[in-house]
């Protein structure tokens, strides 16, 4: 028997290794991807083996389901706390994806795009444009340069110290 199978099998650690390329794999899409469904895709990769992890931390070698059983003396339980919240991250992750590609349908529309890259050069272009039109962007709009603001003064008053 090698170490790698003292490691894998024998030990149950398996599980673990496929939940790390499960991961991997999603971070990959995640990253180096830029179509954004892709993206999408490689976040719900990533979303199941963050469940299946905690599941597979869940569960008990020759536990049992958490029902108290009458009669029975030392028994084994699973402990149910994992598995009820990765229910809940289910349903978020559900939520999650149909958000993102319900923004993506939006992307799609407006931009005609779904390519990262080309979504940046069209906003940088965008940008251009917007600028080439209005030189001065952050003055109010009708607001004449050349206005003469009235004079403040600042302290001096009643029992104070000017400043």
């Amino acid at each position: 028997m090698s170490l790698l199978e003292a490691l894998l099998v024998q030990r149950g650690l398996w599980v673990y290794w496929a939940i790390i390329t499960l991961m991997m794999i999603g971070l990959y899409g995640v990253i180096a991807r830029d179509h954004l469904v892709k993206k999408v895709m490689g976040l719900n990769v990533f979303q199941s083996s963050a469940i299946l992890l905690y599941v597979a931390i869940g569960k008990v070698r020759g536990g049992t389901a958490a029902i108290l059983l009458e009669g029975e003396e030392n028994v084994l339980y699973s402990n149910p706390l994992p598995h009820v919240l990765m229910l809940t991250a289910i349903v978020v992750g559900i939520a999650t994806t149909a958000l993102a590609l319900a923004l993506t349908v939006r992307i799609q529309e407006a931009y005609g795009t779904l390519e990262e890259d080309e979504l940046a050069r069209l906003r940088v272009r965008e940008d251009e444009e917007e600028a080439a039109l209005d030189p001065h962007p952050f003055d109010p709009p009708g607001e004449p340069e050349d206005v003469e603001y009235p004079e403040v003064k600042v302290g001096g008053g009643a029992g104070g110290a000017g400043v």
